[in-house]
C-alpha cells in the first residue's frame, strides 16, 4: 500500500483542477445565491451588487485554473502558489486591521492549504517547482 502522501498528492495539475473547481463553485454561489452562502458562513446578508460581481470574477478565475490544469501550465501552477499565499495574508490582514469578520480567515486558510498541496505536488514532479 502506498504511503498516505502518495495517495493524497497526485499531480500539480490535479491540485490546480480541484482548486479551480472550488473557486468556480464558490464564485457561482456568490454570483447567484450570495445570501445563502453568506448566512451559512455567519456573514450578514448583502444587498449590494458587489458580492455578485466578486462572484462573477471568481467564476472567471476558476475557469483560468481549470484551463491551466488541462494545459498543464506549470508556470501558472507556480504563480498560483504565491498568489494563494498572498490572498491568505490579505484575508488575515483584513480581519486584523480592517475589522472584517473572522470567518474571512477560513477562505484564506483554504487558499493556503491549496497552495501547500500544489507546492508539494510540484516538488514531487520533475522540472519546474515552487521554491
Amino acid at each position: 500500500m502506498a504511503p498516505l502522501a502518495e495517495v493524497i498528492v497526485t499531480t500539480a495539475a490535479t491540485t490546480v483542477k480541484v482548486f479551480g473547481t472550488y473557486i468556480l463553485v464558490a464564485g457561482a454561489c456568490f454570483a447567484f445565491i450570495p445570501n445563502l452562502l453568506l448566512s451559512l458562513l455567519g456573514f450578514p446578508a448583502a444587498n449590494e451588487i458587489w458580492v455578485r460581481v466578486l462572484g462573477v470574477i471568481a467564476v472567471v478565475l476558476g475557469y483560468y485554473y481549470l484551463s491551466s490544469a488541462l494545459a498543464d501550465a506549470r508556470y501558472f501552477f507556480v504563480a498560483s502558489v504565491y498568489g494563494r499565499c498572498i490572498f491568505c495574508a490579505g484575508c488575515f490582514g483584513l480581519v486584523l486591521f480592517a475589522n472584517a469578520p473572522w470567518q474571512l480567515m477560513l477562505f484564506g486558510l483554504l487558499d493556503l492549504a491549496g497552495a501547500v498541496w500544489t507546492k508539494i505536488a510540484l516538488r514531487r514532479e520533475p522540472g519546474l517547482s515552487a521554491t
